[in-house]
């Protein structure tokens, strides 16, 4: 199922996130680092790769279409950790 959000709202969950929670995303699912930021807007596809994420211009920074929200769903248990 694609999830739309915007692209604004994805960035803030990014910065919300504690330092490191880039690589602990990464380490958990297997994947590079820099794949894991190239899906909250990132652009280092040397490194790491496209993961399902299309973005449309628009108000709000535009709207992102994420065809797998496995990293959204991972970022936002971090943040539900960081409030407990």
């Amino acid at each position: 199922m694609i999830k739309t959000i915007t692209f604004n709202d994805l960035r803030k969950i990014k910065d919300s996130l504690p330092s490191g929670s880039s690589q602990r995303i990464a380490d958990e699912l297997g994947i590079s680092v820099e794949t894991v930021r190239n899906y909250f807007g990132g652009y280092n596809y040397r490194d790491g790769k496209s993961v399902g994420v299309h973005i449309e211009p628009g108000p709000d920074g535009g709207l992102v279409m994420l065809d797998d929200t496995i990293i959204l769903d991972m970022a936002m248990e971090i943040l539900e950790e960081k409030k407990a």
